[in-house]
Formats: C-alpha cells, structure tokens, sequence
C-alpha cells in the first residue's frame, strides 16, 4: 500500500511540473485553432453557392418568388451552421480520443471540473438557438405577410380529384369571380398569373384538406374544406415560365393525380389572357391568344384508369377474381 500511494504521488508531482502547463497551453492552442478553423469554414461556405453544390440539401431549388428566395437562403445557413458546429464537436471527440489515449499503466490528469469549458458548452447552444430563433421569426413573418389591396387575387379549389381557379375583383367571400380555369381528369389546369404582381391565394375545398404546393412558389399551403378559407401571398414572381403544381395532401384514391401549371407570363400578356376569358373564351384559346402553348408543358394528364374494368361487370360471377 505504501508503494503504490508513493508512486501515485510522484505522478501526481510529475502531472504538476512545468510540463504540463506547457501541454495544458499547447491543447488550449490547439481547442482555439480549432474554433478559428471552423469559423473559416463556416465564413467560405457562405460566401459560395452551397445549395446547388449539394441539391439544396434537400429544400427546392430555383425559387421564383422573394419569399421562396428568404426561406432557401434560411435553410442553407441554417444546415452550415449545424455543420459548422458538428465539425467542431467530431474534431474535440477525436482530439481527446488520440491525446488521451492510453499510455501504459499511467493515467492521464485527472480534471473535477473545468469553468471555462462548462461556460463554453453551456452558452455556446443558447446562442446558435437564440441566433436560428430570431432569423426563423423574422423570415417567417415576412413570408406570411399580407397586403391590404394586392394586384390580383385568385380563388382555389380544390376537390377529389382536380382544380378550380377563379380570377376574382377582391378579396373575401363576397368578391365576384370574372374568369375560371376548371381542371378535368384529360385536361390540365393551367393557372396564368403575372410577373411583378403581388399575388393573394385564397383556399377553400369542396370536400376534404387537400394542400397547393407549387415548390418554386412558397412552402405547401393547407387547402381547407367548410368555412376555413386559408389566404396567403406572394409579393412578386420574379421569372417567367411554366411551373408543376400539385396536391400535397393525401387525399384518397386519386390524389397523385391531381397536378396543375403555374404558367407566369409578363403583366401585359396577363391582361390580355384575362380579357379574353371575360369574353367568353376557353383557357387553350386565351392562351393561344397570347403566345403560349394552350396545353401544359411540364406535365400531362395521368392515366387514371376509369373504365368498366374498374368497376363490377354486370355479367361478373359472383366471387370471381380478376
């Protein structure tokens, strides 16, 4: 017992010699080049496209509205960050791994408690959490924003399985529709709208909770059946084109079949696709009017299998299979 509290305390004298303040300063060098690493890192990824480089990691790409736009740059830094910080953490748990390794029969310095470091790992989350908390709340209030009088208002409908679109004078229930694109199981709908507009959706359903999602546009928006009419807007669409949109809610049997365009063409061209709706003509010939294809483009019209053989035959026997 004698030798082995002798030998513990010259390990002890020998943890406390001037080496070991040299160590402790050396790991403490290494901890903050670390640190400094990682916040190089962090400063050079958000200065290069990140997203496109790894898919948007995971969050649609190509947004086409500012609102999109705020939501995109969000997400990315919010997924440099939680790298940023992963990185960090791996590098502290494999540092220790290696420089604590270990050594024969001697033990390394044994440590009751560390100040700097439970303040570091105590402070240091409360921050990330405060800073992803304040950008969360200020892009989500400007992606929920709304006008008092936007440019154009547009009614959804939605009902198993397809769209209704209807271009209406204001807002609220008791607007009037003056235009309407209707949906059918062999025609896609196609919902013109102009760039440079602000834009107000308001939802409601025939039936069941369906949900109008077109990615490039702004995050899925819960299209509600009875008196729950959900509204959103969108402040400008900054780039022509056509655009899938589609029902994000499973909705019954034919719900993967209800997928519509958001077709953007300028202000003018706008004006005269609505003009020649008021006047009586169908979407294809408003849109030939125009200069646009009459039939979607990024999309078609599914095979929905509505025939006899989906149904009971009358001449079917009884229990037989098909």
């Amino acid at each position: 017992m004698v030798a082995r509290s002798s030998e513990v305390r010259r390990s002890a004298v020998r943890s406390a010699s001037p080496g070991a303040g040299g160590r402790r300063r050396r790991g403490a060098g290494r901890i903050a080049g670390l640190g400094l690493g990682a916040a190089a890192l962090l400063v050079s990824l958000t200065g290069c496209d990140v997203g496109k480089a790894f898919g948007g990691f995971g969050w649609p790409q190509g947004g086409i509205t500012p609102e999109s736009q705020r939501m995109y740059d969000l997400w990315i830094a919010s997924c440099i960050a939680a790298l940023a910080v992963g990185v960090f953490v791996w590098g502290l748990i494999f540092w220790c791994v290696v420089r604590y390794r270990k050594r024969g029969n001697e033990l390394p310095v044994q440590t009751r408690y560390n100040l700097p470091m439970e303040f570091l790992y105590t402070i240091a989350p409360i921050l990330v959490v405060s800073v992803l908390f304040y950008y969360t709340a200020v892009v989500q209030t400007d992606v929920i924003k709304e006008s008092k009088n936007p440019d154009v208002t547009v009614e959804v409908v939605a009902f198993k399985w397809n769209w209704q679109f209807n271009y209406r004078d204001g807002q609220g229930r008791d607007a009037n529709t003056v235009a309407s694109v209707l949906g059918t199981s062999e025609v896609i709908p196609v919902l013109v709208l102009p760039s440079g507009r602000s834009i107000r959706f308001e939802e409601t359903s025939r039936d069941v909770i369906h949900s109008f999602w077109v990615p490039e546009l702004l995050f899925k928006r819960d299209v509600m059946p009875g008196n729950v009419r959900n509204t959103f807007e969108v402040s400008r669409i900054d780039q022509e084109g056509a655009f899938v949109g589609r029902c994000a809610e499973l909705c019954g049997s034919y719900h993967a079949f209800m997928n519509f365009e958001l077709r953007v063409v300028s202000p003018e061209k706008y004006d005269q696709f609505l003009a020649a709706k008021k006047a009586g003509k169908s979407t294809q010939e408003a849109l030939g009017a125009i200069g646009e294809p009459e039939y979607a483009t990024e999309t078609k019209p599914f095979d929905t299998r509505r025939d006899v053989n989906n149904f009971n035959p009358s001449d079917a026997q009884a229990g037989a299979g098909s």
